[in-house]
Parts: structure tokens; sequence; C-alpha cells
């Protein structure tokens, strides 16, 4: 956490009164992305992969709810250990470290994000031997960091940490099945001004998610404000038979919040 923030940091001082990426720029060429590339891949090189799809709108209607869906279909002999999600032009660029498991059955998860400024979106995948593959798009939104929160401070407050598991299938099963968990949490990036108050509402959000079905682990992420307002994650469980469902989440005040769900 200490080495994200110095890197927000680092790249909030950069970014102050820098040209706006365009979508004819070189991706590679991106300063922040550099950055990025050295303090958390440690300057590893990374290759494209026709099987690593990362989705998103090439406009997006609002910038405090970008739809991302990134999907690793690798071949035999290659397993997905994390992908992490970069957005070059927010303050805090890793947005999110997804890692899978045994129990994943897919390396696969949506979710929305906030985007403050149009701005090249990395998904990069690592696999269980070290190496890194990657895929790119480029993304048209802004202000996504600092919007007001969409819903009333007093009513996110008294429903925060509430939280939705949903299997879409059948555990019992042969195949991977879809599963969602929405977290009831304003998620304040710290950037997004009270309009009453004329202060900025201080940062609060989700930092940590962890699923487990039947005591083992499933999917788990690194997150941060750059996940949208009542984050929202879909993820694959590989069949197991009935058993506990159980999402844990805990947020940058250390609180914790625990769901669980038997699933048949």
């Amino acid at each position: 956490m200490r080495r994200r923030a110095a890197l927000a940091l680092l790249v909030a001082c950069t970014a102050a009164g820098a040209a706006p990426l365009q979508p004819t720029d070189d991706p590679a060429a991106s300063e922040i992305w550099r950055k990025v590339h050295a303090s958390v891949f440690g300057g590893r090189a990374l290759q494209p992969a026709p099987w690593l799809a990362l989705e998103a709108p090439a406009r997006a209607i609002d910038g405090a709810f970008v739809p991302v869906a990134i999907r690793a279909t690798p071949p035999a002999g290659t397993t997905i250990r994390r992908i992490t999600l970069v957005i070059d032009a927010n303050t805090s660029p890793v947005g999110a470290a997804f890692d899978f498991s045994a129990g994943s059955g897919r390396a696969a998860v949506e979710t929305r994000v906030r985007v403050d400024a149009y701005s090249w979106v990395r998904a990069v995948a690592e696999t269980t031997d070290g190496r890194l593959f990657a895929s790119v798009r480029f993304v048209k939104a802004s202000g996504g960091c600092s919007a007001p929160p969409g819903s009333d401070a007093a009513a996110a407050l008294a429903t925060m940490g509430k939280m939705q598991l949903r299997v879409d299938g059948d555990l019992q099963g042969r195949e991977p099945v879809l599963a969602q968990l929405a977290i009831s949490h304003p998620n304040h990036s710290g950037l997004a001004m009270d309009q009453f108050t004329r202060q900025f509402t201080p940062s609060d959000f989700v930092r940590k998610v962890e699923v487990t079905y039947k005591g083992q682990p499933v999917f788990s992420a690194d997150v941060d404000f750059s996940i949208s307002e009542n984050p929202n994650f879909r993820f694959w469980i590989a069949p197991q038979g009935a058993g506990d469902l159980r999402a844990v989440v805990v947020d940058s005040r250390d609180r914790r919040f625990d769901s669980v769900q038997a699933v048949q």
C-alpha cells in the first residue's frame, strides 16, 4: 500500500499540466505507464496475447461508471495467477489486482471503474511461471474520480458493508459457474467535493475482497478508489458441489464486512 501511495503521488505530480492523451498516441510511450511498468512489474517484458480480451467502451457515457470486462483463455499448459488493471490517467493508476486459483474455474472478471480523463486502460495477466501478457484499450471519459456520489450520504452510510452474493448456475455440474458480488459502499475517492459543505469528502473505499467456496479460495482482489461507487464484481467458480460461499471485504479504514450464502 505504501508503494501504491507513493506511485499515485508521483503520477499526480507528473500528470499535472500534461497534454491529454489521444487514441492516436503510442500506448507504450505513456510516461505514466512507464513508471507503473517499472514499479509494479519490475520492467519485465510484456507479450501480446490474442487470448487476453479487455472490453471497455471507446467512449463512456459516465466516467464514474465505466464497465470493464477482462477474460483470459490461455492455451493449455498456461495458468493465469493474476490480472492487474491499470488506468493511466487516474491519480492512482493501478486500479485493481485480481487473483485467481484452481477454484476460480476461469480467469475472468467484470466490474465498473472510474476514469478521470481520456486514458489507456490496460489488463496485464501474469502466469504462474512469471510471464506477463497485456491487452490495452483507449477509453474516452472524464471526471470519474472527482464526480460527486450518486447516492445520499446518510443512506450510503446506513447500508455500508451490506453485500449480495449470487450464483447463476449449478455448482453440481461440470462447467464453471458465473457468480456476482455486489457491495454497498460509497467508495469515496477523496477527490470529490461535497456540494453543500464545499469540502472534499475524505477517501473511504474498499481495498480488499476475498471470496471462498467450501473454505477454498476462489477470487480475490486488491482494489482502490478507481473501482466505482458500490463495487460490483462478476467472476467464475469451479463446480465443487453444495457448500458455503463466503465474501470478506476490508475497506481503507480497516472495517471488515462478511457475508455467507449456502449454495446447493
